[in-house]
């Protein structure tokens, strides 16, 4: 019972986060949708059973489902929540074509598509830019407080005091930039530009790499540079400029995930630090509980809901049927053969585009059930 005390937020964090992102995604496609005429039948919070529903006055079902894990929108034409179409759209009278998606221009349906994707990265940018107006962004200065011992700035000849100007020709402003950088890049050389009393000096560093567990009991691969900074700082923005750290947070985000992702393909960092809905559970519940207080602990799943819009847009966006990204490689096929593909061609990708997102969810799942906290977690649940 204690263990239920401690832990009841797990699961209102979770839904929390997955039911925001969720809208703000389908809502990207639907309002895009609505703009270029066309009828949305379903807006759809989950999927199975219907919890709650309503019709606008434009014959929407607006409506939450039982499981909560995604949601969808269903277009006038389409046969089911991957937006393929109906066999019979070619019978569809005049006025019905005019509100079937299969029916728009190809740019008018590349950008319904895309817009799910966008509005996840929108609201991550939006919701940063809004923070670092109101709160600051907390950062390091990228100052050499400690050079540790045998450690790779201490090989390079890094020194106490010594600022981190920029890395491989990107200007670092803070300790956590460089941290970034040094995590995901593992073992490569990093070209340093350094301040040293008034001086300019270039050094090249390669980390070291170690294997940290994680709280999650993720055993990961990362880079060490060896240097420890203290002190910290909010640095406040006006509109420009937290609307332009936003979107460097953002792309350093993508791009960071995407080569995590990379490495993975490579085998230079391990498939187990995936995880899947039960690590997404364990990290918003996790989130939810960081703070000393409501609203730190409120600002805290705030923050990992902006992480979480990131990945969610990226991920739409691979090139995998059934995702909007496989959606949008059939309309570049389209723009350059000048027709779509066959029928019997789209139904078999979709297969196979199902059959790949199976397996990663249920691969990624498989990691979460191996780790240790999940024993932990379900053991205290019913125990």
């Amino acid at each position: 019972m204690n263990f239920l005390i401690e832990n009841w937020i797990y699961i209102p964090a979770f839904v929390v986060v997955i039911t925001v992102l969720v809208f703000v995604h389908e809502y990207g496609h639907y309002k895009v949708a609505r703009l270029c005429g066309v009828k949305v039948d379903a807006f759809a919070i989950g999927f199975g059973p219907e919890l709650w529903g309503r019709f606008d006055k434009n014959g929407c079902r607006w409506k939450v489902c039982a499981v909560p894990f995604g949601g969808y929108v269903k277009f006038h034409g389409d046969a089911g929540v991957a937006s393929d179409a109906l066999g019979e759209i070619d019978d569809m009278s005049e006025e019905e074509k005019k509100v079937s998606f299969h029916h728009k221009s190809l740019l008018q349906r590349t950008a319904i598509v895309f817009a799910g994707p966008a509005a996840n990265f929108i609201f991550a940018i939006v919701a940063m830019a809004i923070l670092f107006m109101a709160l600051g962004q907390a950062q390091t200065p990228p100052v050499a407080g400690e050079v540790l011992a045998e450690s790779a700035a201490a090989e390079a000849g890094i020194e106490p005091g010594d600022r981190v100007l920029s890395v491989n020709g990107a200007a670092i402003s803070s300790f956590e930039e460089l941290r970034r950088t040094v995590l995901v890049g593992l073992d490569e050389p990093l070209l340093m530009k350094l301040d040293r009393g008034g001086r300019t000096v270039d050094v090249s560093v390669r980390p070291h790499i170690v294997e940290e567990i994680d709280a999650d009991g993720n055993v990961q691969r990362i880079g060490r540079l060896g240097i420890v900074s203290t002190g910290r700082e909010f640095v406040k923005h006006g509109p420009i400029s937290a609307l332009t750290s936003a979107v460097d947070q953002t792309w350093f985000i993508t791009t960071a995930t995407l080569k995590g992702v990379g490495q993975m393909i490579s085998g230079t960092r391990d498939t187990k630090e995936l995880s899947g809905p039960l690590g997404i559970l364990k990290m918003s519940g996790d989130a939810a509980k960081r703070g000393e207080g409501l609203l730190d602990n409120a600002l805290s799943l705030f923050n990992f809901m902006i992480f979480v819009s990131i990945s969610l847009g990226l991920i739409n966006l691979f090139p995998v049927p059934m995702l909007d990204g496989g959606h949008l490689v059939f309309y570049a096929y389209e723009a350059v053969r000048g027709k779509p593909p066959s029928a019997k061609a789209m139904d078999f990708s979709f297969r196979i585009g199902l059959s790949l997102v199976l397996m990663l969810m249920i691969f990624a799942t498989w990691n979460d059930i191996n780790k240790p906290w999940v024993k932990d977690f379900f053991t205290g649940l019913f125990s």
